[in-house]
């Protein structure tokens, strides 16, 4: 890692950078693949699986037979461990629903919002080198509180045709309705267009590579909404000289193992913890079976040290990381200067690890300074708010006047002349 010693402010936003891709010739071959998918459907699909995932398939759907399977090969302690989970995820997104609140603006006008679920939404859950069925717990519990009619998930097969069991597993328990063996730039575009097999979806979900973002991205023009922009996963640490040397490196590899275009961040107050973590980094990174996977993140990776604790948390604000931990002395007073982070994890036993998989939150977060602007997936993600206003006879002698006045200088005399009718009707009827 690159060791980065008191920067100036006016260096930070060099300092936060995310590597840069060229992404011309990866983009045509994204649109090249989602105007086959368009044009030719569950062909198109196959012909792909063949290409990029080395599978021949016959169907897509995934079958009864392969979920009872599943069960069998999925042993009783992950099992135990995904219920739970499931459970603390469920227990958080429950306590987020919407209650309408009726408002009077004005003298007989009321408004007020009711909350929808979004009927049909597609989940992609990566398979590659990490199949993540923390995400289908993720993704599928909150769809299905909101009321969901139609939770549709892809995901890579491997070579036998077949999906991870555990991914199978959790999809029945957060209650999918239709699971697909679709990796990739394919499954974007099935799940955006339809196929014969695949029934179009209005919003898709969930993290993938370069190729299943540029994808989302492309088909979230005209055809489908989706959850946010993201790219390869990061995670700031905020540590002092009280922090735990062992455990800021493991939270370091814990996010540099996820993929070679990924980053961490280590931001410290104290240069005697700065060689601590470092020396530490060297001995847990033997450890690891991704041990070349997090050696390449950590190459586009830096720490950085610091005069204290609030230039540390600026400089985060700064980089608004996917996910930020907080381990410092002062972690509760610093948690109140967070303003720009996908998730924060406080004090020396939160670690990232649990927010990924059983604290409750939500791991579908925005990354490469996204957080600036986007939140990541909550209930209201699978929502839709729609306003409704009721105007009595009162009402539209508190605000006509106004509506006619705005609308004439508007210029649209239509939209003034649909208030006019309506208060001439009234004074007429007296």
């Amino acid at each position: 890692m690159q060791k980065i010693l008191y920067p100036q402010p006016n260096e930070w936003l060099l300092l936060t950078e995310r590597p840069h891709i060229d992404t011309t010739q990866l983009t045509e071959t994204v649109l090249a693949v989602l105007n086959d998918i368009r044009r030719d459907g569950d062909d198109a699909v196959k012909r792909y699986e063949e290409k990029f995932d080395h599978v021949v398939l016959d169907q897509l759907l995934v079958s009864e037979e392969e979920m009872q399977e599943a069960e069998q090969l999925v042993s009783a302690e992950l099992k135990e461990a995904l219920v739970l989970a499931h459970r603390n995820i469920a227990k958080f997104h429950e306590a987020q629903r919407f209650e309408a609140i009726e408002v009077e603006t004005a003298p007989g006008v009321r408004c007020w919002q009711k909350s929808m679920p979004i009927e049909k939404v597609g989940l992609y859950i990566p398979g590659g080198t990490a199949p993540l069925f923390s995400t289908v717990l993720m993704l599928a519990t909150p769809a299905k509180i909101a009321g969901c009619k139609d939770i549709v998930l892809c995901s890579p097969p491997n070579r036998e045709g077949k999906l991870h069991p555990a991914i199978l597993v959790a999809a029945r328990i957060a209650g999918v309705s239709r699971i697909y063996k679709i990796g990739g730039v394919q499954a974007i575009g099935a799940m955006a267009y339809g196929t014969e097999s695949v029934p179009k979806v209005y919003k898709i979900f969930g993290p993938g590579n370069q190729y299943v973002m540029a994808a989302k991205q492309q088909v979230s023009l005209n055809d489908a909404a989706i959850d946010m922009p993201a790219g390869p996963s990061e995670v700031c640490v905020i540590a002092d000289d009280s922090s735990n040397a062992e455990f800021v490196a493991a939270d370091l590899l814990s996010q540099a193992e996820h993929g070679i275009d990924s980053q961490v961040l280590l931001i410290t107050t104290s240069k005697e913890k700065m060689l601590e973590v470092e020396k530490q980094i060297s001995l847990q990174l033997n450890d690891l079976p991704r041990k070349e996977i997090a050696e390449a993140t950590l190459v586009n990776s830096k720490m950085v040290l610091v005069n204290n604790t609030d230039e540390a948390i600026a400089l985060s604000n700064c980089y608004a990381p996917e996910h930020l931990i907080i381990c410092t002395r002062d972690y509760e007073r610093l948690a109140t200067m967070v303003t720009h982070a996908g998730s924060v994890f406080l004090g020396p036993y939160a670690c990232e690890s649990a927010g990924d998989y059983a604290s409750g939150t939500n791991h579908t977060l925005p990354t490469h300074g996204y957080a600036t602007a986007y939140s990541g997936v909550c209930l209201d993600s699978f929502c839709r708010k729609v306003t409704f206003q009721h105007l009595s006879p009162e009402g539209i002698k508190s605000i006509g006047p106004a509506v006619e006045t705005m609308a004439d200088n508007e210029q649209l005399h239509a939209h003034c002349h649909a208030m006019t009718v309506r208060r001439k009707f009234l004074n007429d009827k007296k």
